[in-house]
């Protein structure tokens, strides 16, 4: 039976008694959908969307953190474990926007994943994947995550220098990497990654039918998402990243 059949006939709604097989890699064995597309996930620990992350990567920040420290570098996470519903809550309302303000929906929503993932798509539904920023800079600038304050003379720069060098070997790698052949998301160099976790739930994740999920979820504007969109999308947006996390 093809995959594709296998979801309509079981139901995609069935999200927590779906697993998918994958090589460990020091992770659990299998993950549900529930886990790939955010909508629920036992593995993940914390109280808030700066805390919530999966527990393996929590316990790997804590001592990268930690060890940051020793070095004068105060890391502090700005967001990590993000929901599905939440991730549709920022996706449509860009999506209202843009489009209220004249563009059209296929405009709007070429726009809007500039930089923000479809729900369903997010790496952050993983909690593998993490924002973070320098605390111990003084004065803090009214928006962080912007690439100039992590460069030059910018105030998260020299944890940004230090990440550069010490944070793959904590299993954090950064996921848009500033790389001008790189397509896809624009850089960001606040967004690092938990390899031992995120990779295996890429492969997994690798091995569903998106486009099924996103219209049966009936996301605001998925009317859109052509076979041709999706296949763009997931090349350039999902598997067009920084090569030691694929």
């Amino acid at each position: 039976m093809k995959r594709k059949d296998f979801l309509h006939l079981t139901g995609i709604c069935s999200l927590g008694l779906f697993t998918i097989p994958h090589l460990a890699l020091g992770a659990q064995d299998s993950f549900t959908l529930a886990q790939l597309i955010g909508k629920g996930n036992p593995e993940i620990t914390g109280n808030s969307y700066r805390q919530k992350m999966h527990k393996q990567t929590k316990a790997a920040f804590l001592e990268m953190k930690a060890a940051a420290a020793k070095d004068n570098i105060s890391i502090e996470v700005v967001s990590a474990y993000r929901s599905f519903e939440r991730q549709k809550e920022i996706f449509e309302g860009k999506y209202k926007r843009f489009t209220g303000q004249g563009l059209s929906p296929k405009q709007a929503l070429s726009k809007i994943i500039e930089y923000s993932t479809i729900p369903g798509t997010s790496r952050h539904h993983w909690g593998t994947d993490i924002d973070i920023i320098q605390a111990n800079t003084g004065a803090r600038p009214s928006s962080v995550l912007q690439e100039k304050h992590f460069y030059g003379n910018g105030p998260f720069c020299d944890m940004k220098v230090w990440l550069t060098k010490n944070a793959s070997s904590f299993g954090f790698y950064e996921v848009y990497t500033k790389d001008a052949n790189r397509k896809g998301f624009s850089h960001e160099p606040w967004h690092f990654s938990y390899k031992p976790v995120s990779k295996p739930m890429l492969e997994a994740y690798k091995k569903l039918d998106i486009k099924s999920i996103l219209q049966q979820e009936k996301i605001m504007g998925s009317e859109h998402f052509s076979d041709g969109f999706i296949a763009k999308y997931v090349q350039e947006h999902i598997l067009d990243i920084n090569p030691e996390l694929l």
